[in-house]
């Protein structure tokens, strides 16, 4: 498969990678021989580029991630997690309910102090069962998550000190790059202005549907040589299922007004006669700024499906008569 460079270093990822929220058990329950098998699967289509996180399951993911990883060469592949979340053990009638289904016995407390990041780093190799991480991301700082109020606070930390952790572990050797992994391109916008970032993970803010990338996000990352890694291409699913009852934009019930965008953005793949989750699939790609799409699931079905997505030509003209309908 086709790789692409993140940023200045010398890592290359391959051009679709595994996002593992799934194998966490978002939304849905996903057994251990269901996620070994997606992750085989994944392999074998030539995936290499394999991201998670402390909070997917509340440690579940980065387990399944570095037990099926282990006996793979370790320069065969591409790593990535988070930063961000510290995971502090409670009993079980106290596990918090962030849509994970039996998640490990964990609570989460955000911590993105020098000393935070340090102590996430080493606690995810130890669930990893890995010596070696590839890529850290501070994970979902920003006011989409925390508002604003807090998110100053937790902003404080990260120019105080949790920079300083990344750049420490990036010039020792321990990781090869780091960036954020977030949901908004403001946040993106503010910490670019401060640091210099090899990455951003991107969830939902530039697909098919949703372009808010690219109002001052693109061209940042194309003059500071920033890749994006771009998850949620289906935007939570409506660009997958189209505007069927009870389809979700942006990990909630989509709105009409999305509805009547997608209805036509449907139109418009069925006058092509094409699917219009390849469009989405493809979209971000098209941009050479992205290194990399993720394709988070935890059925062989399903990422054998959207591979072969990508399999199909879209024509131009559909990418150009996509463009009245999008958000920005």
């Amino acid at each position: 498969m086709e790789t692409r460079k993140i940023g200045k270093t010398s890592l290359a990822v391959t051009k679709i990678g595994f996002g593992g929220a799934a194998i966490g058990g978002l939304y849905r329950e996903c057994r251990r021989d269901a996620a070994m098998e997606t992750l085989s699967t994944a392999w074998d289509a030539g995936l290499r580029y394999f991201d998670t996180a402390p909070f997917y399951g509340f440690g579940l993911s980065e387990r399944r991630t570095g037990d099926f990883l282990r006996d793979k060469p370790r320069d065969s592949y591409v790593l990535s997690t988070k930063v961000g979340r510290l995971l502090r053990p409670v009993p079980e009638d106290q596990v918090p309910d962030h849509s994970y289904v039996d998640p490990l016995p964990f609570t989460v407390d955000y911590d993105y102090s020098y000393d935070g990041i340090m102590q996430s780093f080493e606690f995810s190799l130890a669930r990893l069962g890995l010596n070696r991480i590839d890529i850290l991301y501070v994970h979902d700082i920003g006011a989409y998550t925390h508002g604003m109020e807090k998110n100053a606070a937790y902003m404080r930390q990260l120019l105080g000190g949790g920079l300083k952790a990344l750049d420490e572990l990036k010039s020792s050797g321990a990781i090869s790059a780091y960036g954020l992994g977030v949901n908004e391109v403001q946040v993106c916008l503010d910490v670019l202005a401060r640091h210099p970032l090899d990455c951003i993970l991107l969830a939902g803010r530039y697909s098919l549907l949703d372009r808010s990338a690219e109002n001052g996000l693109l061209d940042l990352c194309r003059k500071e040589q920033t890749s994006l890694v771009i998850g949620g291409v289906f935007n939570s699913g409506i660009l997958a299922t189209g505007p069927v009852a009870g389809a979700h934009f942006d990990y909630g019930p989509a709105s009409e007004d999305i509805l009547r965008r997608v209805g036509s953005m449907q139109e418009v793949a069925q006058e092509n006669g094409i699917p219009l989750a390849a469009a989405a699939m493809q979209f971000p790609l098209r941009e050479p700024v992205v290194a990399n799409v993720l394709i988070g699931t935890a059925k062989p079905s399903s990422l054998t499906r959207n591979m072969e997505l990508m399999k199909i030509d879209v024509p131009e003209k559909a990418f150009a008569a996509f463009e009245p309908f999008t958000i920005r």
